[in-house]
């Protein structure tokens, strides 16, 4: 090992971020606007009130301010398990026998054992500070219900989380966790709103999609008072708030001398990704030499390798704002397999906007045997389980690694790890017994989805 560079490089507790790097106000060019559902006119920041709290609202729409401060009680739950290491893949390198130097972000020291904390954390505190009752949300693999849960808890926050049926019943102990935390868990699509009826008397055998189950905490959430909905991907705001991932990542990289070549991170909804090159896209935003950007996303579920970048809902009920991003269609059902937080049919607006401009440089998908292919040699040589969504970055960084070795080229590869697969053992039981099923969409599967796409005169 080299004297020069730990295996973890640690920030101090006074070096958290006290502010969050918003990369829109450096964008040349703005996503385009959301528009309302009924008017398809652009969206102002008071009509969505009654569906997010006031002051994530107007984060939402935030385009101007760089950087905007972090109140000192999201700090002082921050500081719970920030800052996250940094740590230099020395055993992966080895294996590899890759002149490539490896390092990864590791967002999995906490209970709810991924980078989601970070804006439920924040997402919460705001929802306390406006005097809400409590909040609804959906989570695919249960780690953006388990962090909200962890987060209701430490603020006294009443919680419902709609949880995608198949990852329910796949991770039946991520839903024992959130219980544990006092929240009320639902399989959804469920009898207990009015659109998850509609689902499931259309798609009876239904597993369920994110799309669904954003569907039916909105429904639960605008019809309760004192209640709001919350998301754990996707939204500008979200990608604000994992904005700490990047910052702290970008200051551990200075402190060993390093300026990664490549930073590699899964994409489902687009918050970890977002999240971890943030910091390095601001040097691209603002006409420095940036890092070659790498979104990996499942082959089951491929918005961005596969998808149409076109206005669409956020949601299969279609009561969501319109969103213009790349997207399978609201009507898309991905495959109930194992890439669990990262079968969601659409992309960010601000990275599909960045991806359409060519700043994130480039999207790949990955089978699921593949994927597991590297969360095994990773597992076994750095000794952290990895979860199923982290490990498609580490499938993506294996490869670029690999390239190296056959061309002698020694870049910095820098990933992010967001969190620990130790909720996902069905998952590595199937892989190890040879079950898998690499699924992917045929051209006519998509093209059912993209007939969902919805028609606004003058625009699509």
């Amino acid at each position: 090992m080299s004297a020069k560079v730990p295996k973890k490089i640690y920030l101090e507790e006074s070096e958290i971020p006290r502010q969050w790097y918003n990369m829109r106000a450096d964008m040349k060019e703005q996503h385009a606007p959301y528009l309302h559902p009924g008017t398809h006119q652009p969206i102002k920041t008071e009509e969505l009130y009654p569906i997010f709290c006031e002051e994530l609202a107007k984060q939402e729409m935030n385009e101007t301010d760089r950087f905007i401060d972090i109140p000192e009680g999201i700090q002082d739950f921050y500081r719970i398990f920030r800052p996250s290491p940094v740590i230099r893949a020395y055993e992966l390198e080895k294996a590899l026998g890759t002149p490539a130097r490896i390092y990864y972000k590791f967002e999995g020291n906490n209970t709810s054992g991924s980078h989601k904390l970070n804006s439920a954390a924040a997402q919460v505190y705001y929802a306390k500070q406006q005097g809400l009752k409590g909040l609804t949300t959906e989570t695919g693999a249960g780690q953006w219900g388990t962090a909200l849960s962890m987060a209701c808890a430490y603020f006294g926050l009443d919680l419902t989380v709609f949880m995608v049926k198949v990852s329910s019943q796949q991770k039946p102990y991520r839903k024992a966790v959130m219980e544990t935390f006092g929240s009320n868990v639902i399989a959804s699509p469920s009898e207990t709103t009015a659109v998850g009826r509609a689902i499931l008397a259309e798609h009876p055998n239904t597993g369920g999609s994110l799309g669904c189950a954003i569907s039916e905490a909105i429904e639960l959430a605008t019809g309760s008072e004192g209640y709001r909905y919350v998301l754990g991907s996707v939204l500008n705001q979200v990608l604000l708030h994992q904005s700490v991932i990047g910052l702290e990542a970008k200051r551990q990289m200075e402190k060993v001398d390093e300026y990664p070549d490549i930073v590699i991170g899964c994409a489902g909804g687009g918050s970890n990704l977002g999240g971890l090159m943030s910091a390095y896209m601001g040097d691209k935003l603002t006409g420095k030499k940036g890092p070659h950007f790498i979104a990996v996303e499942p082959a089951s579920c491929p918005s961005l390798t596969r998808g149409k970048f076109a206005y669409d809902f956020c949601d299969t009920g279609k009561v969501t704002p319109l969103s213009k991003m790349y997207t399978l269609g609201s009507g898309f059902i991905p495959s109930p397999n194992h890439a669990g937080g990262l079968r969601y049919h659409g992309m960010s607006p601000l990275l599909s906007k960045l991806y359409h401009d060519g700043y994130l440089d480039k999207a790949v998908s990955v089978e699921q045997s593949k994927v597991f292919d590297a969360a095994t040699l990773f597992a076994r040589v750095e000794t952290i389980l990895p979860a199923p969504e982290s490990a498609h970055a580490i499938r993506a960084a294996i490869d670029e690694a690999l390239k190296c070795k056959e061309s002698g080229e020694s870049k910095t590869i820098l990933f992010g790890l967001t969190g620990t697969g130790n909720y996902d053992m069905q998952a590595f039981m199937d892989y190890k017994a040879g079950k898998m099923n690499d699924y992917i969409p045929t051209d006519e599967e998509l093209e059912q989805g993209f007939s969902t796409l919805p028609s606004i005169p003058g625009i699509q």
